[in-house]
């Protein structure tokens, strides 16, 4: 089976992408909903994160999931040390879920993949890239961050640079949805024609 890293800095469209794959049959193994499930109330995970960062990271069992964002996004070293908790418990999740899927091709969103080197879990990769103006626009709409909430998380992200000099297959979001959906049809004839 091939496996395709799909990637992206926030805001670029990698949920849409991911959506449309998924729509077309391909299984589509997200990180980020591995660490939401990783991190639900009371989990062993959990209790490790407020072990490291302290009490007030949860209420009653459940994370608190801005202050924690908060807290990794302003501090390189607090981030290292939520990674080192939740990255190898993501990976073998991922790893399990990979073992028994039955397709030519799944994808798996890593959207941290530069900065986690998850890069080893997969044979190509695949980047989603946005204008920064339309990713601004699109979290200040979507997650009502301010312009300093995300600049941080840019900050604290890869760069498109970073991003592309790791791709084999590069996906541009600078359109309507109905382009990007076009381009990932033709990608989906692509990866199924590698596949064999």
């Amino acid at each position: 089976m091939l496996r395709i890293g799909l990637t992206g800095g926030i805001g670029s469209g990698k949920t849409i992408v991911s959506n449309r794959f998924r729509h077309l049959g391909v299984p589509v193994i997200d990180t980020d909903q591995i660490a939401h499930s990783l991190t639900t109330r009371e989990s062993v995970a959990v209790r490790e994160i407020v072990q490291e960062f302290g009490p007030h990271i949860a209420r009653d069992g459940e994370l608190d999931r801005n202050a924690l964002r908060e807290q990794v996004f302003n501090d390189a070293r607090a981030r290292r040390k939520l990674e080192a908790i939740l990255h190898p418990r993501i990976r073998d999740e991922v790893t399990t879920r990979m073992r028994v899927l039955d397709a030519p091709y799944c994808i798996i969103v890593v959207p941290l993949m530069v900065e986690t080197n998850f890069q080893d879990l997969v044979d190509r990769v695949l980047v989603v890239e946005a204008p920064t103006e339309k990713r601004r626009q699109w979290l200040a709409v979507r997650n009502g961050f301010s312009n300093t909430n995300i600049q941080q998380i840019f900050s604290a992200q890869a760069s498109d640079n970073e991003r592309a000099a790791i791709a084999d297959d590069l996906i541009r979001n600078d359109g309507d949805i109905a382009q990007l959906v076009r381009r990932v049809d033709d990608l989906h004839r692509r990866y199924t024609a590698l596949a064999g």
